[in-house]
């Protein structure tokens, strides 16, 4: 096993509204990581819903001790708001906490039009929360040894 991502650790924020489909993002994110990222350690963290992802990415970045954030959420028009604001919002912040805080976050935060809490949709949705949580893992990859080419280097050793 190489050594490479070793002293590498990631955050990953949960949001717990529809935390059974939002979890497979982890799950997908922990079995891809181990092959891609091998000797990392990820870290869980979980948020109440989507709009508290961006300040504790934020602080997560300000520690020191991560080189890289994660946050997952499933946002859903819930028929009396547009989901559409929160949506923004998210990525607005989560942008703005990497901007801030030179620690890249990555978002696997989900807005689809037309979901509805039923069986067919529900695994839709967990098998497609898997794959983004490997795409996701495979994007923190590449940004962490585009940073080491540039001398950018972990988190600890900073």
């Amino acid at each position: 096993m190489t050594d490479t991502y070793k002293t590498t650790r990631i955050a990953f924020i949960k949001a717990r509204w529809h935390a059974d489909i939002v979890d497979r993002a982890h799950d997908g994110f922990l079995a891809a990581a181990s092959r891609l990222l091998p000797g990392a350690t990820v870290d869980a963290f979980d948020v109440p819903g989507a709009f508290e992802m961006p300040l504790l990415a934020k602080k997560l970045g300000q520690t020191g001790r991560y080189d890289a954030v994660v946050a997952a959420a499933l946002v859903v028009d819930g028929g009396i708001y547009r989901h559409d604001f929160v949506a923004a919002a998210v990525v607005d912040g989560l942008m703005a906490a990497q901007m801030e805080t030179g620690v890249p976050v990555f978002s696997v935060s989900l807005t689809p039009h037309n979901y509805q809490p039923v069986e067919v949709q529900t695994r839709f949705f967990r098998d497609h929360f898997v794959k983004k949580g490997e795409e996701a893992a495979e994007a923190v990859r590449q940004v962490l040894d585009l940073n080491a080419a540039l001398g950018k280097g972990s988190a600890q050793a900073a």
